[in-house]
């Protein structure tokens, strides 16, 4: 769960980025450090032994720094790597992917794009996937970035999810309200 050191940091990270935006010879900062920042997180997921060096707590912020000039010089911006940098110094790293998920939230966002999760008992045709998407389109008003999941607990039907709203209409909830309201009646 992001919480609210995610957002601050994100906030920050996503301001300086629409300032350098802002600056003609710097365009697409907001794209360039959100792929920047979704490469860097798909590293640390996929080395474990970089993630023990990086959020241990015992390890000098100096020799972490070091590590991540080592890895990432040259490879991202002056801007990402300095926030790297001030991560490490404020020992806020074990962050870093909720800032992330934030960062790339408020860059969406700026682009008039949405999130939705959608979960559904069995893998949905492509057409459904197609039919669903300009449906939730209509109803955000928004260009929808659809991320599909499968949960055959659910039984049937489908759950969205679109930020803290949720349009649940799966069978097992129908199902369980019905049960709920046999209850109530005998």
């Amino acid at each position: 769960m992001r919480g609210p050191v995610a957002r601050r940091y994100a906030r920050a990270l996503f301001d300086l980025a629409c300032e350098k935006d802002a600056a003609p010879q710097e365009r697409n900062m907001v794209d360039q450090i959100e792929s920047e920042l979704l490469e860097i997180r798909t590293i640390l997921k996929n080395n474990i032994e970089l993630q023990k060096v990086l959020y241990h707590p015992q390890i000098v912020t100096a020799d972490k720094k070091d590590l991540l000039d080592q890895l990432f010089e040259g490879k991202i911006s002056e801007i990402t790597s300095n926030f790297l940098a001030l991560l490490v110094d404020r020992r806020r790293e074990k962050y870093f992917s909720d800032i992330v998920d934030e960062y790339v939230a408020l860059a969406n966002e700026s682009r008039g794009v949405v999130e939705a999760n959608v979960t559904s008992a069995i893998e949905l045709k492509d057409e459904e996937k197609s039919e669903l998407n300009s449906i939730l389109a209509k109803l955000t008003g928004k260009k929808v970035q659809t991320i599909y999941d499968v949960d055959p607990a659910i039984v049937g039907g489908v759950i969205v999810r679109i930020g803290d709203k949720i349009i649940d209409g799966s069978i097992k909830t129908r199902l369980n309200t019905l049960g709920e309201q046999l209850k109530a009646i005998s």
